[in-house]
């Protein structure tokens, strides 16, 4: 699995995924189906974050992560 997302994109989506767990825990939504996808996207964005891959760039062909230059 060769990464695919920049530092940037990993800490934009861990603070998305920070305040989704707020939103679920802080409004009392823990009832529900609205809660439970707002888990499942949160733990999905933490666990992209955590192994910089994300499986829908190579879809739609974007990549984040800064090009290296290569040694001669």
């Amino acid at each position: 699995m060769k990464k695919n997302m920049g530092n940037m994109d990993r800490m934009i989506r861990l603070i998305l995924a920070a305040v989704l767990l707020i939103v679920v825990f802080a409004t009392n939504l823990t009832d529900g189906v609205l809660s439970y996808v707002l888990l499942g996207v949160s733990a999905t964005f933490i666990l992209t974050s955590l192994i910089s891959f994300c499986p829908l760039y190579p879809l739609l062909g974007i990549n984040t992560c800064p090009r290296e230059e290569k040694k001669a």
